[in-house]
């Protein structure tokens, strides 16, 4: 009898084990069925998503970066930001000049203009020039430009030779004191630079001897660093002599006699 029970109850836990064991493998069988189905899923959608975007979201073929991030459900990645504008290399820093004000004389043919230089309101154009000098690299520099219009009339001076030729690697900005209507009265200093950009300033200012109007372009107007204090009458004599034959026009253009900057001093 003894005999019989044991041999009930381990066949007991014989079936036990093999339900346990059928069970198991149930479970992992559905585990399997369930993962071949989600990836069976992912496969189609992936397609679809592929093919959506390439018909929608990109026109042309998309980039790694693009792909990568709709792959993370991101949006399409903005383009990476313009680098900032800034200055180059040997340009002062604004701070030397801010609030100071400097004068000086600019001399042209042997005839002197006196100036000032206002770091207060443009103290990263006055830092600039204040560096131009106290390094003299003005001395034997050109005044190239003379425009003799109704509505502007400027000598343009700084130039590294009568050609207008300016130094590509001294490049700076911001615009600064730039006039809201446009006016640059006579007397008035301000900072060349190249069209539609505000940190195309350079080494070359012009001066106006009557009052001027330049309309803005896209980057703003020019700006305005300092003025005359004495000697406009030296600018306004080589205005009135005219522009030299063979400029942009009659009245834009080289000066009729050459214009030699001796010397450019500030204190």
């Amino acid at each position: 009898m003894r005999v019989s029970k044991r041999n009930a109850q381990e066949a007991r836990r014989r079936v036990q084990l093999m339900e346990a064991k059928q069970g198991l493998r149930r479970g992992q069988e559905a585990r399997r069925r369930r993962d071949n189905l989600i990836a069976s899923a992912a496969v189609v959608l992936a397609v679809a998503l592929a093919g959506v975007l390439q018909g929608t979201v990109f026109a042309s073929n998309p980039t790694a970066a693009q792909y990568e991030a709709v792959k993370a459900g991101l949006q399409t990645p903005s383009a990476s930001p313009s680098a900032s504008p800034s200055n180059a290399p040997g340009v002062p820093a604004a701070s030397t000049a801010a609030g100071k004000t400097f004068t000086g004389s600019l001399v042209l043919n042997g005839a002197s203009v006196g100036v000032s230089i206002d770091g207060t309101k443009a103290p990263q154009a006055a830092a600039v020039f204040k560096s131009i000098a106290d390094k003299g690299l003005y001395k034997g520099r050109a005044c190239h430009r003379l425009t003799t219009s109704q509505t502007a009339s400027i000598l343009q001076c700084g130039a590294e030779d009568a050609s207008g030729k300016a130094d590509p690697s001294y490049t700076w900005g911001p615009l600064e004191n730039t006039p809201a209507d446009q006016k640059y009265p006579a007397g008035t200093i301000a900072v060349a630079r190249t069209s539609n950009n505000a940190y195309g300033n350079g080494q070359q200012l012009f001066i106006a001897y009557k009052d001027s109007t330049f309309p803005n372009d896209s980057a703003g107007g020019y700006t305005i660093v300092g003025r005359v204090t004495s000697g406009l009458d030296v600018i306004s004599k080589i205005g009135a002599a005219g522009v030299a034959p063979g400029g942009s026009s009659s009245e834009d253009g080289a000066p009729v006699t050459p214009v030699t900057i001796d010397s450019f001093t500030l204190n």
